[in-house]
């Protein structure tokens, strides 16, 4: 179950209270029994640094990926003109 947190808005008593996730968003104070309406913080979780998209940590050559990269025949643009825009 997750943890929310509310402020009331006449008082402005904070806290904290373990509910699950069907949990109204506005509820009574515990303090005044004002309108207390739910607090959004940020995420817990932040992704940082290198290697979470497949483009990064490329020091090594790129592994099986790179080599079978590598393998794989190019179109070769030999034989082909030249068409320049001019007229």
């Amino acid at each position: 179950m997750p943890i929310y947190g509310y402020r009331c808005g006449q008082c402005q008593h904070q806290y904290e209270k373990k509910e699950g996730f069907d949990a109204p968003a506005e509820q009574a104070c515990p303090e005044c029994g004002g309108q207390a309406r739910r607090l959004l913080y940020a995420p817990g979780i932040v992704f940082k640094g290198p290697g979470f998209y497949s483009t990064d940590n490329r020091k090594d050559g790129g592994g099986e990926w790179a080599e079978k990269e590598a393998k794989e025949e190019k179109p070769s643009l030999e034989g082909t003109t030249e068409v320049s825009g001019k007229t």
